[in-house]
């Protein structure tokens, strides 16, 4: 296989692909898991419920949506245990993390077992306008209601209406290669 290589002064040419690290790999679920791997992101905890009803998940996939309006968008693998608890009440937030949080993205993450409620304790939490459960020293915390969940293959996309917005200053944590990677 050759590689077009072009310069903005230059016609281009074939170079050898022999001369870059290439690996093909089928355009499947375990394909597209590994180029996406290679993708660095923000980590976020995006958190919903209340009381012995609460949930969550460490995710790699906030975002937004738009600035006007401010709306944001997380996907949520349909088979969580976050996705029923943000279809019931309709709620979540994005909790921005940092370096200092990488426990709490674990416990999110499940490592450890850890489920629902009991992923919270050891962390302070606190609520603004929808409800969802907000980590207090999170980098930035975006507390949404449910505008629209859009339910596709293994995922549902929620769009979430942001009501209001906490920052709290400090770099955010990225995730890459299966390793977390803090920003300074």
């Amino acid at each position: 296989m050759n590689v077009f290589v072009a310069s903005e002064f230059s016609e281009p040419r074939l170079r050898p692909a022999s001369d870059r690290l290439v690996s093909d790999r089928p355009a499947d679920a375990a394909g597209l898991k590994e180029a996406l791997r290679t993708l660095g992101g923000g980590v976020s905890v995006i958190t919903a419920g209340e009381g012995a009803e609460r949930s969550g998940a460490t995710v790699t996939s906030a975002t937004a949506l738009s600035v006007d309006p401010p709306r944001m968008l997380v996907s949520l693998n349909r088979s969580s245990s976050t996705w029923p608890v943000v279809e019931r009440y309709r709620h979540f937030a994005v909790n921005v993390i940092g370096a200092a949080h990488q426990d709490i993205a674990n416990r999110f993450a499940g490592i450890g077992g850890l489920k629902g409620p009991e992923r919270y304790v050891g962390a302070e939490w606190t609520r603004l306008a929808s409800g969802a459960p907000v980590l207090e020293d999170a980098v930035a915390a975006l507390d949404c209601e449910v505008e629209e969940a859009i339910e596709r293959h293994s995922h549902v996309i929620l769009i979430g209406r942001v009501l209001s917005i906490r920052l709290s200053g400090g770099s955010s944590l990225l995730y890459q290669n299966g390793k977390y990677h803090a920003v300074t």
